[in-house]
């Protein structure tokens, strides 16, 4: 019994869940090409623990249609998520929403792959491409500091 409490207490000790976590904000660009096109500047927010990120993005622009508002929530993947320098890809699912002045909102499943720069330094860069209401590109600068 002894043993198995002592094992409990190690093996916790050394779980991702247990590990100081990463608070990261963006900012940068969002755009999406499809039957009506979306484009706008974006902020977001992710709390990312050992190679889980979860990440909300709101982004103000405008489609064809006139002002439009974008919000997506994912959950990431980082592949290399130490890295102090080169490049680390991720892999991404989730939810988004766009709501269009004068329009009904729509909402979408987001699918993409990106890439970041020194995923481990206090900032670095990010390149993002797939699908999520049109084929979907996003790009910017993300800022991190211990959770």
């Amino acid at each position: 019994m002894r043993s198995a409490v002592l094992l409990t207490v190690v093996l916790a000790g050394r779980a991702p869940a247990q590990r100081p976590g990463v608070i990261e904000f963006g900012a940068g660009g969002l755009a999406t090409f499809a039957s009506s096109d979306f484009a706008g500047a974006a902020l977001s927010v992710a709390r990312r623990s050992g190679q889980g990120r979860v990440a909300a993005v709101i982004a103000g622009g405008g489609t064809g249609e006139g002002a439009a508002l974008r919000a997506e929530a994912t959950a990431q993947f980082v592949l290399n998520a130490g890295a102090r320098r080169g490049v680390t890809l991720y892999g991404a699912a989730g939810v988004a929403y766009l709501g269009a002045r004068g329009s009904r909102g729509r909402g979408y499943l987001t699918l993409f792959l990106g890439v970041e720069g020194a995923a481990a330094r206090p900032r670095g860069w990010f390149l993002e491409a797939g699908f999520g209401g049109g084929a979907r590109v996003a790009l910017g600068l993300r800022w991190r500091r211990p959770a």
